[in-house]
């Protein structure tokens, strides 16, 4: 019969593994998201209107959430650097909502809004996780993500066809319209949900196709 000893724990080589981070995406939230199209600069006061439409009809659990897209932008003012929050999709909205016909009517007869971004005006098309989670980043839970920025080049021209690297429109692809060469900016054409829409970025976030 042979001799079988068995290691002690200590004597164990154990390799403990991690487990990644859990991230948390909007899109699992409750509800359904929703694109809301704005009349110009009326972006804030159609969240005031729809924020004390779901208080007063008593909606809050069938219209859960409003949501302005907005991104820490940096800019010389007098001369000096200012971080100012700047919107990110200029007249657009996010609703969270259940995809329910009469919530549709509330929120597309708010004071402000025109209308949904979608293929028909009674059923709305809801957003992809994808588009979702390129609009509105995932938590990850501990963990913050700060990106990478190297030294601007400056290597564009009006029309010039780019593909955006990193913030809320990473993979998004579009048209220069403006250079801003004093603070190494563009402005972008992007066609976001079917609308020919404007994004200012950084030199450092496109990258010529």
């Amino acid at each position: 019969m042979s001799d079988l000893s068995v290691p002690d724990h200590d004597e164990l080589d154990v390799e403990l593994i991690e487990a990644p981070p859990e991230v948390e995406s909007a899109f699992d939230r409750p509800g359904r998201w929703y694109i809301v199209h704005t009349f110009a600069g009326h972006e804030q006061k159609v969240i005031g209107a729809l924020n004390n439409i779901v208080k007063s009809r008593d909606l809050g659990d069938r219209i859960y959430e409003v949501y302005l897209p907005e991104e820490d932008v940096t800019e010389f003012k007098g001369g000096k650097k200012v971080t100012v929050s700047r919107r990110v999709f200029p007249s657009y909205l996010l609703v969270r909502c259940e995809p329910d016909p009469e919530i549709f009517y509330v929120i597309g007869s708010t004071p402000g809004v025109t209308g949904f971004v979608g293929a028909e005006k009674t059923r709305p098309t809801a957003l992809t996780r994808q588009e979702v989670d390129n609009i509105i980043r995932p938590h990850v839970e501990g963990v913050e993500v700060v990106p990478k920025r190297r030294g601007p080049t400056h290597e564009f021209e009006i029309n010039d066809t780019v593909q955006i690297k990193s913030g809320p429109f990473a993979t998004f692809s579009g048209h220069v319209a403006e250079i801003n060469e004093d603070q190494l900016k563009v402005k972008v054409l992007v066609d976001i949900f079917g609308r020919e829409t404007p994004v200012e970025l950084d030199f450092t976030q496109v990258t010529k196709l």
